[in-house]
This record gives C-alpha cells, sequence and structure tokens, in this order.
C-alpha cells in the first residue's frame, strides 16, 4: 500500500516563514502574499486549472443515484501546465510552469536559512534578506525602486528555518527585466555600512511587533523546546545581542558559504516561456559557483525532546498554548497519513459557529463544551522531522479540559478512527490543496518548495493518488507510531495555573486499554 511521499509531493506542510521585506510598484494590481509564520496545515500553496496541450486523465466516480444505479462513470481531463525543469552546469536548478497569463512569477529560492546558522551568527540570513534591496553596484536603493514601480512590479522576500526565498510579481512580458533585477540583488548588493546601521534599527522593531503576537511567540517556544540546544530551536530573527553585533563580514561570509548553485532554483509560473527563463538562467547566473570541493555544509542534525515551556502571566485575558509530538520529514511516507490525521482534528474559532455538523469531532466537543476560543492543527515539515500537534487559545478556566480532550481526540485516531471519517477527510485535503494554488504566485512557491526538497514537482494526480491510497487502517498505525506513548513539546503562555503537569500530560498520550 502506498502511503505517501517516497520521493516528493510537497504539499502544503507547514514551512514557516517570516516575511516582511519588499519593494512594490503600483500598476500591476497583484495580491502581496501573507509572510507570516506560525502553523499553516499546510505546507506549506495551490493552483488553478487552465487549458493545455497535454491533459493528464483522472476518473471521477459522480455519487449521484442515478449514476450509481448505471454503474456509469465520467471521464474529466485536468488540463494541468507541464513543469519543465532544466540544470544549469553550475547546479542551478530551472523550473517552470507556463499557464499563458498575462503576469508571471519569478524568484529564486534558496537551500539557506536559520538552520543553517550557529549560535554567533543565528538572525544573519534573515538580516540579508533585509539587505537585499538596499542598493547593488550597479543600482542605489532609489534605482531598484523606481525601477520596479516603473514597470508596475512587486519585489519580496522572505525567511524561512530552512529556505530564504527571493521573488518578483511582474508582466510577462519584463519577465527578463525581473529575472536580472534578481540576479543582481543576489550577486551584487553592496551592503554598505550606513545600510546596514539603518536596517538594524528595522529589525529590532520587527522582534518587538512579533513579541506581541502571541501565535508567533508560542511557536518559537514550541520550536525551543523541541529542538533544545539544536539549530531548529533558535529563532528567524535571531537574539537581540546578534542584531546588534552582525556585520557586513558576517553577511558576506554566508553568501560565500551558502549562496551556490547546487542549493538555488530558479521557479516561475505563469505567462513564462521555459526556453527564455532557461537562456536568462545561464545569462544571469551560469557564473554562480558550484559545489566546492569538499562539498556542501552539511545539514545538522535537529533531535526532538520532549518537554515544555511556561511562561506565566495572569495579567493576560487568554491563554495561548501548543502541543505536538515528532513528526515525518517532508520525504518520508508517512508524511502523507500525518496530513490526513492533522485534517482529521482541523481548525475551529468561536466565529464559524456550531453544531453537529461540524467534520471535527473536536470542534463539535470544544464548541458544545465553550471549552476554547479558537484552535488549529498543524503539520510542520522540515528535511528530516517535523512537528505534528495542536495551538490553542483558551480561557484559564477551561485549559485543563481542552487539554485533555485533544489528547483523548488523538488517542481516537490511534485507535478507532472511521473509514468514513478518513473519506471525508482526504476529500477536504485534496479540495484545500487544489484551492491554494490559485494564481502565478502560489504556483511558483509551490515549485521552488518541492524542487528544494523533492528534486522533482509532483504531479497534481500522483499526489491525489497517494491520498486516497489511505485508509482508516493506515491512520491508525500511523498515528500509533508518532503519537501512542510519546513525550510531547509543550509551550504555554498567559494564565495558564490551570495547565496539567507536563508528567499528566505526558499520561494522556497513553492509551489506556479498558
Amino acid at each position: 500500500m502506498v502511503r505517501g511521499l517516497e520521493a516528493g509531493g510537497a504539499v502544503h506542510a507547514g514551512v514557516c516563514s517570516r516575511g516582511g521585506t519588499a519593494v512594490q510598484g503600483g500598476s500591476c494590481g497583484l495580491a502581496r502574499p501573507s509572510g507570516g509564520r506560525g502553523p499553516s496545515s499546510q505546507i506549506p500553496a495551490g493552483r488553478a486549472r487552465r487549458p493545455h496541450p497535454q491533459g493528464l486523465l483522472l476518473c471521477v466516480h459522480v455519487g449521484t443515484g442515478r449514476l450509481r444505479a448505471s454503474k456509469a462513470a465520467t471521464e474529466v481531463i485536468l488540463n494541468v501546465p507541464e513543469t519543465r525543469v532544466s540544470p544549469l552546469e553550475n547546479g542551478l536548478q530551472v523550473a517552470s510552469e507556463d499557464s499563458g497569463l498575462s503576469t508571471c512569477t519569478v524568484g529564486l529560492w534558496i537551500d539557506a536559512g536559520s538552520r543553517y546558522e550557529n549560535e554567533k551568527n543565528n538572525g544573519t540570513a534573515h538580516f540579508l534578506e533585509h539587505m537585499a534591496f538596499k542598493g547593488t553596484k550597479k543600482r542605489s536603493q532609489l534605482d531598484l525602486e523606481l525601477e520596479i514601480e516603473n514597470m508596475g512590479a512587486h519585489l519580496n522576500a522572505y525567511t524561512s528555518r530552512e529556505q530564504t526565498v527571493y521573488y518578483a510579481k511582474a508582466f510577462s512580458k519584463d519577465l527578463p527585466r525581473a529575472v536580472e533585477i534578481l540576479a543582481d540583488i543576489i550577486q551584487n548588493s553592496t551592503l554598505g555600512e550606513a545600510e546596514i546601521e539603518r536596517e538594524r534599527g528595522v529589525i529590532l522593531r520587527e522582534m518587538q511587533e512579533v513579541e506581541t503576537n502571541l501565535q508567533e511567540v508560542v511557536f518559537d517556544y514550541l520550536h525551543a523546546t523541541a529542538y533544545q540546544k539544536t539549530a531548529l530551536g533558535r529563532t528567524i530573527l535571531g537574539p537581540t545581542e546578534n542584531i546588534k553585533s552582525i556585520n557586513r563580514n558576517d553577511l558576506v561570509e554566508y553568501i560565500t558559504t551558502h549562496y551556490k548553485g547546487p542549493r538555488m532554483v530558479l521557479a516561475a509560473a505563469g505567462g513564462v516561456c521555459h526556453d527564455e527563463l532557461l537562456d536568462l538562467a545561464k545569462c544571469h547566473f551560469g557564473n554562480l559557483p558550484s559545489a566546492p570541493e569538499g562539498g556542501l555544509p552539511p545539514l545538522p542534525p535537529c533531535s526532538f525532546t520532549g518537554s515544555e515551556i511556561r511562561i506565566r502571566d495572569d495579567k493576560m485575558p487568554l491563554a495561548h498554548l501548543a502541543i505536538a509530538v515528532e513528526a515525518a520529514g517532508w520525504s518520508d511516507p508517512d508524511t502523507i497519513p500525518l496530513m490526513v490525521a492533522n485534517t482529521l482534528i482541523g481548525n475551529w474559532d468561536r466565529s464559524f459557529g456550531g453544531g453537529v455538523n461540524l467534520s471535527s469531532k473536536l470542534a463539535q466537543i470544544a464548541c458544545h463544551g465553550n471549552l476554547c476560543h479558537s484552535f488549529q492543527s498543524f503539520n510542520t515539515c522540515y528535511t528530516d522531522t517535523g512537528l505534528w500537534g495542536l495551538y490553542m487559545v483558551c480561557e484559564p478556566s477551561t485549559i485543563q479540559d481542552m487539554v485533555h480532550f485533544v489528547q483523548r481526540e488523538w488517542i481516537r485516531l490511534c485507535t478507532s478512527v472511521t473509514e468514513n471519517e478518513v473519506a471525508r477527510a482526504k476529500n477536504l485535503l485534496k479540495t484545500n490543496m487544489l484551492l491554494q494554488l490559485d494564481g502565478s504566485t502560489p504556483i511558483c512557491e509551490d515549485i521552488g518548495r518541492q524542487m528544494l526538497c523533492y528534486k522533482r514537482r509532483i504531479p497534481i494526480p500522483e499526489l491525489e493518488a497517494r491520498i486516497d491510497a489511505i485508509d482508516a487502517q493506515t491512520i491508525r498505525e500511523i498515528c500509533t507510531k508518532y503519537i501512542c506513548d510519546k513525550h510531547p513539546a509543550v509551550a504555554a503562555v498567559g494564565p495558564i495555573e490551570q495547565l496539567p503537569e507536563y508528567s499528566k500530560i505526558c499520561s494522556g498520550m497513553y492509551w489506556r486499554r479498558e
């Protein structure tokens, strides 16, 4: 039985990203995507169906009574444009999908984020992202902003724990200029001392803003306790003392070490000719260094530790907490079953209303018992590990009950989830993935992320087939493997006096066979 992604299939699975650096023009009318971090169950993007000469066939059985009686079915042609991939001699991959639009998104996905930093230079990748648009040897900051504005384009960047991304949205006719600008800011940024000092203050203010976002705070604490004394446990922005001390030499060293051809993907979507993009890549990125003789820096190992962080503040009105177990990495075959299990838990907010028709049993319990203001299940994947769990916002008096029912529902997935529930979750997961892939920017992000994670882009029909292969028995086996008798990571902030002791939380992970 096929259970997951042996070689790929980047679907929305929670790549936590830090956005915020952007240069935007006004005439293109392209919306800026959210750069927020936090659980995006996810992983983290979707695609609209558009006509293309080469269609992919998928048999869809329509479930009306009349068609069932006549044993009829229809074949639907999914006109998914082909994703073309071409490597350069230096190892950089060029990948694109041409959907014939008048606009396009093109970007550089780099296998370099805060995970590749150490305690001394933690925050360098994010600092470097901020410096990208502050001028190059060819363009001053003002010249760069005016050129983007005159194109009606949008230039942006974000940093995550494992990736750094620079991308541009523009009219298709401006693809050559967009690629040339990306190449210029990546390879020729001046990194002037005055700009570094000015941006240092910007990042410190950004850190203050992040500290007011309790979801961001909780997830940073969750990583800190789950991946203690490892690179994944550090924040993306880095500590205040590092931000105050990072200098030009640190930025240059990071670029020299990590910005290599084999660690990069030039991805594009929308109105893009692949052959033209390949020629542009050869022209502007062909001189990027390839892997050094000693090879690329190894991925720092990050081990999971069941533990907790509690920050009690009784002055806060609500408690914010997250509980998670170690999950599978991107290419692990267990990833897809865990995504289905994540969909089974679902999410809920008081604004949703309630009733017996809520698909999530936990949502029904939370609604009828008034146990929380909101909760969100998440499945955050990294290269070789992940976090599968739930984030919740509760009244102080309902924390204990909410944690109890969360763990009870997790154990139910291990023991008695039904085929009907799994079928509904699979349909919802497939629908969400397709709806998220709407527009050139999410498609481009999907291409770039998959190429870094899997070295290929998984066709939608293949991904759907792997989801369809999952049944209730698969969910029970996988959830038992990752949940039962495991010590979770817990992070809680606010009035958390009623949060059970860690030993009691651990006891809730056991299956009591009564």
